[in-house]
């Protein structure tokens, strides 16, 4: 290639790698100034916290309890015979209604009739000795009031009588316990009622005191219950219950409350509460399923969703919304109830106050917050 053409092509590219540099100025030079022209940004403000809430209303209607139980004698008793001995029968069945003094059970009598028999001889060979003492003793008070005997003798015939007089009345008690044990080989009712309980079958051995027969005594009838500590300390005095029957709850009849456990239960941790029924129709037998319902006071009451409810310093607690400047503050509250979605608050909310329901768990004091469904 010729000289002249060489030096214009390298002339040429040397002037296009400076107008590329140029251009590179150019816009470094305008990057900087619009930097330099850019306010400094403002630190982020954190956004409002979306939350739900309610309004705080009191209810004033009383609140319908219902729970489930069955149905006990007022007076229910154990029946069981005073001695051992072998069942010689136990004829009593389940449902068997029975009158005063009729024989549910027996025991084989052999030994108790050997006792009173021996009783009787006893009584007898007394009661000899004692005509034997009484006749000396007069033959001994004749003589000594004619002068043909002395004082010594008539004393001893004395003892003798007195002697012979205790013997005949030890033998009569003697006698009277064996007849009690005769008797004690049958067990009777005392009072009319129902069987409501069989024990051991003839052919058994049995002890005193073992229960033989539970016999439901036709004074009255009671609704049983477990009952929760909370609601017996919050329930109204001397309430009046309605029972019905759980399959036909056109059965029905009217109660109160005639005794509540003094201790709960081990395991379930709720007291039994026993009803009296007044007049239960017939067809409220005893172990039927029932179900009990009580209105309670109507008072005024808060109630608020389960949700709502947190916990602040060991003790139940909410949150409280500022309607003017739209933050929250915790406030410890009083739980008079807890029920399957709402809680009945007793102290710590009032009227018209705005109480968090959903999102508690993400929440601070001061915290700006977002009524779900508003614009701010």
């Amino acid at each position: 290639m010729p000289t002249g053409v060489c030096r214009s092509v390298l002339n040429e590219n040397r002037a296009n790698r400076q107008n590329r540099a140029n251009r590179f100025a150019c816009i470094a030079a305008a990057a900087l100034s619009l930097a330099a022209c850019q306010r400094e940004p403002e630190p982020a403000v954190a956004g409002a916290r979306p939350v739900r809430t309610t309004t705080i209303e009191r209810s004033k209607a009383g609140v319908p309890l219902s729970f489930t139980g069955h149905v006990e004698a007022e007076d229910e008793v154990a029946l069981a015979f005073r001695i051992s001995g072998r069942l010689l029968k136990n004829d009593g069945n389940l449902g068997d209604r029975v009158q005063p003094g009729q024989v549910l059970a027996k025991l084989e009598p052999q030994n108790e009739l050997n006792t009173l028999r021996q009783a009787q001889a006893g009584l007898a060979a007394a009661q000899g000795q004692l005509t034997q003492a009484r006749n000396h003793f007069d033959r001994q008070e004749t003589l000594l009031g004619q002068g043909w005997t002395t004082r010594a003798n008539f004393d001893v015939a004395t003892q003798a009588l007195q002697t012979a007089q205790s013997q005949v009345d030890a033998a009569e008690a003697q006698l009277k316990s064996a007849h009690d044990l005769v008797s004690f080989t049958e067990l009777k009712a005392d009072a009319p009622g129902v069987i409501t309980g069989i024990g051991p079958s003839a052919g058994e051995v049995v002890q005193a005191g073992q229960m033989i027969a539970r016999l439901a005594r036709q004074d009255g009838r009671d609704a049983v219950f477990d009952v929760p500590a909370q609601l017996i300390r919050s329930a109204p005095t001397d309430p009046q219950i309605t029972v019905s029957l759980t399959d036909d709850p056109t059965v029905t009849a009217r109660g109160r409350v005639r005794e509540v456990a003094a201790q709960a239960n081990a395991v379930t941790r709720t007291f039994e509460v026993k009803v009296g029924l007044t007049d239960p129709p017939p067809a409220m037998r005893l172990g039927a399923t029932v179900t009990g319902r009580m209105e309670t006071d109507a008072v005024p009451i808060i109630e608020i969703p389960a949700t709502a409810l947190t916990k602040s310093n060991q003790q139940p607690a909410v949150w409280i919304v500022d309607p003017s400047s739209r933050t929250v503050s915790i406030r410890n509250v009083e739980v008079l109830r807890f029920e399957e979605a709402q809680v009945v608050v007793s102290q710590g909310v009032d009227t018209g106050e705005i109480v968090v329901t959903a999102g508690v768990q993400a929440l601070h004091p001061g915290q700006k917050v977002r009524l779900l469904g508003s614009e701010q």
